[in-house]
């Protein structure tokens, strides 16, 4: 029996500006990865977004990003390893608040956006991710890129002391090299939710991912993610939902199926 985890980023409206449908995708995943205040997210937000995991029986997840609301944590930023370690560890403390007036536990934490691809190929910034983690509590999870692209971050995240899963991205195309199409090119989203679930269930069963250029790229993944900013959202995590039972898959937190 397949047992994997569905993600979702979450938590992403700020102020006045409402973005994602949380309240209906939420019903569909079995982790949440909660904006903390950087990227995108208020303390508003972060509090009902962490009752809506709470009374949903999801996992929770802090998604810290770089300070940059303006561009949504998606452009670089020349942050230092140390800088970035600080970032991380007061963005897990904020959300880590909100669990614990909730009687929530947080999870796992997934860097957001363009942090998350800078951990991927600068090891520095991997490792003071990692460092910041594990000097806020141990048996939080480090999410990481699955595939040979993600093996640095598993490796400076085992090598600390961290639990670490490997996350894969149905609704994002993949290049060659195995790692996600920049945004900014056409058909780097796929919002299709029937080629969203097959993705999802070739990566779940299969371990593979198709990149762009029909390359099979071999990955073992044990978390899904779809992103909470795409307007098909519900449809895609539905979709996936409905896929995966039909061919036995089960569904279950990743604090749940952690190595």
């Amino acid at each position: 029996m397949r047992i994997i985890d569905l993600n979702c980023d979450m938590g992403e409206s700020y102020g006045a500006y409402k973005l994602g449908l949380d309240e209906s995708v939420i019903r569909h995943i079995t982790s949440a990865n909660i904006a903390c205040g950087w990227h995108a997210g208020d303390p508003e937000v972060m509090d009902k977004t962490v009752k809506l995991a709470v009374d949903n029986s999801v996992g929770i997840g802090a998604h810290p990003g770089y300070p940059d609301l303006l561009g949504f944590g998606r452009r670089n930023m020349d942050c230092t390893p140390e800088e970035i370690r600080r970032y991380i560890i007061y963005q897990i403390g904020a959300l880590s608040a909100f669990c614990a007036i909730h009687g929530a536990r947080l999870q796992h934490v997934k860097p957001h956006g363009a942090l998350y691809l800078a951990a991927v190929e600068n090891e520095p910034i991997a490792r003071a991710v990692a460092q910041a983690i594990i000097s806020v509590d141990p048996n939080l999870i480090y999410v990481a890129l699955a595939g040979a692209k993600g093996e640095m971050v598993r490796r400076i995240g085992k090598a600390v002391g961290l639990k670490v899963v490997y996350e894969a991205f149905p609704d994002r195309a993949y290049t060659p090299e195995g790692t996600l199409v920049s945004r900014r090119k056409p058909g780097a989203v796929i919002k299709d939710p029937k080629e969203v679930a097959r993705r999802a269930l070739l990566m779940a069963a299969e371990g593979v991912v198709v990149a762009v250029d029909g390359t099979r790229i071999p990955l073992e993944a044990q978390t899904i993610c779809v992103h909470g900013d795409t307007p098909s959202a519900v449809e895609l995590v539905r979709s996936i939902r409905e896929t995966f039972k039909s061919e036995g898959i089960v569904l279950k937190p990743m604090g749940l199926i952690s190595e």
